[in-house]
C-alpha cells in the first residue's frame, strides 16, 4: 500500500509544479481529475485527440516517475436537465478511453441523482421511506433511471479494461454501502467503490465496518477525514446544510487525516483494508476548510507515511 495525492487541490499548479512538489514529499503516484466538479487541470481529455500528445504525456510521467491511481471525473450523469446529464456523461465517456490509453485501471465517479420526473429540473434525493409516494418515486429513479445508465457504463468501461469506482456521497442514489452493492448487484462486478470515509463519518457508518461489509467491492481509497462537533449536533443534527465556511455552526466538517480520528484509528483503517484485500493507493484529498491546501497536504502525507510500511509501486491490488 502507498501514498497517494489528488491533485485537484493542487489545481492553481502546472503539472510539472505539481510533480516536482508531490516529489519532495516522497510521493510517486496520483489521482488526476479529468472534467466535471474535479476539473482538468492536470489530465486533459484532448489528449484522446492527439497521439503525439498522449505518448508526451506518458513520457512525462515516466521521466519523473510517477503513476496515476485513477483517473476522476465526479459528477451528476443522471441530473434530469438533459443538457447536463449528457455534458457530465460525454466527460465519464472520455475519460474511460483515456484511463484505457494511459493504462489507468480504475475511474472514479459519483452516482448521481435523478429528479422526480422526466420534467424534473433538478435532482431529488430521498432520504426517508415515508409519505409512501416516496417509495414509489425510489422506486422509478432506481428502475427507469439508475440501473439502466450503470449496466451500460459498467459494461462499457469492463470492454475497454477499465473499473468504474462510486463514491457514496449523499445527494446522490449511492451513498452507502448498501446503495453501492444494490448499484453492484444489478450491474456486475466490474463496478465497485472508491471509499471515503469522511462521507461515511458523519452518516454514522463506522468505514471499519463498512469495509467488511464492501470487501473486494473496494477498487480505490480517499484518505479524507471528518470531525464531528457534538456541542452542534442537538442543534443541526447530521443533516447540516450549513456552507461549509460556517464552521462554528456546523455539526461536522471534513478535515486533513488526523484532525477527526488519531493515528491509531488510521493504523486499523489500513489494516482492515489490507484484510480485505486492498493494497493498492490510499488518495489523499483536502477539503479542510480550516487548513490551506499546503498545510493540509504537508501534514496529511507525514501522518499516513508514518503508518504506510509497505508498498509496491506501480502494482494494483486486483492484478
Amino acid at each position: 500500500m502507498r501514498v497517494g495525492v489528488f491533485t485537484a487541490l493542487l489545481a492553481n499548479l502546472s503539472l510539472d509544479q505539481v510533480m516536482e512538489k508531490l516529489k519532495a514529499l516522497g510521493i510517486g503516484t496520483f489521482e488526476l481529475g479529468t472534467g466535471n466538479y474535479p476539473g482538468d487541470p492536470h489530465c486533459k481529455l484532448s489528449l484522446l485527440e492527439s497521439k503525439t500528445a498522449l505518448q508526451e504525456f506518458k513520457a512525462k510521467l515516466e521521466d519523473n516517475g510517477f503513476s496515476i491511481s485513477a483517473l476522476s471525473c465526479h459528477g451528476e450523469p443522471l441530473h434530469p436537465d438533459a443538457r447536463v446529464a449528457k455534458a457530465q456523461q460525454e466527460v465519464s465517456r472520455k475519460t474511460i478511453l483515456l484511463a484505457e490509453r494511459l493504462g489507468v485501471p480504475v475511474v472514479i465517479d459519483f452516482s448521481g441523482c435523478p429528479g422526480d420526473s422526466d420534467q424534473a429540473k433538478y435532482p431529488n434525493w430521498i432520504t426517508c421511506a415515508w409519505p409512501p409516494h416516496y417509495q414509489d418515486l425510489l422506486a422509478w429513479q432506481w428502475e427507469k433511471k439508475v440501473i439502466p445508465y450503470w449496466s451500460k457504463r459498467a459494461k462499457f468501461a469492463e470492454d475497454h479494461g477499465v473499473k468504474i469506482a462510486i463514491e457514496m456521497h449523499p445527494g446522490f442514489v449511492v451513498y452507502s454501502p448498501e446503495t453501492l452493492l444494490r448499484l453492484r448487484a444489478a450491474c456486475g462486478a466490474n463496478l465497485g467503490c472508491n471509499l471515503d470515509p469522511s462521507h461515511l463519518f458523519w452518516q454514522a457508518i463506522d468505514p471499519l465496518k463498512a469495509i467488511r461489509v464492501l470487501g473486494d467491492a473496494i477498487f480505490h481509497v480517499h484518505a479524507k477525514d471528518t470531525q464531528i462537533y457534538d456541542a452542534n449536533l442537538p442543534t443541526t443534527g447530521v443533516l447540516d446544510t450549513k456552507t461549509f465556511t460556517g464552521e462554528r455552526g456546523r455539526s461536522w466538517l471534513f478535515r486533513t487525516v488526523g484532525y477527526g480520528h488519531d493515528a491509531g484509528w488510521w493504523g486499523e483503517f489500513i489494516s482492515t483494508l489490507r484484510m480485505y484485500g486492498y493494497d493498492y493507493v490510499l488518495s489523499i484529498e483536502h477539503e479542510d476548510s480550516l487548513m490551506s491546501a499546503e498545510e493540509g497536504l504537508t501534514k496529511g502525507v507525514t501522518f499516513l507515511q508514518n503508518l504506510v510500511i509497505r508498498e509496491k509501486p506501480g502494482v494494483a491490488y486486483w492484478a
